[in-house]
């Protein structure tokens, strides 16, 4: 089991980065090290979810951007089975 996949899952690693311009809260693409790690972390996460989704469902869950929330819609969905 990898725990620390686990964690990110349930707790999200970092939030995206973003910048204020004009105001305006803006995402922008990781540049240190730590970000690019945390992303890679996400990434991992929100794809070991989905291929432990059946083929059918796939398309349904595929809209949601962060492991977090994608974990508890499956588990909304499947009721923890």
């Amino acid at each position: 089991i990898d725990y620390a996949l686990w964690e990110v899952i349930l707790n999200r690693d970092s939030p995206p980065p973003t910048r204020s311009v004009n105001g305006v809260e803006k995402a922008y693409p990781p540049t240190t090290a730590e970000e690019k790690l945390a992303r890679k972390h996400e990434l991992k996460a929100r794809g070991t979810l989905l291929i432990a989704l059946p083929n059918e469902h796939q398309l349904k869950f595929n809209s949601y951007k962060s492991a977090k929330s994608l974990m508890e819609v499956i588990k909304k969905r499947f009721g923890g089975n």
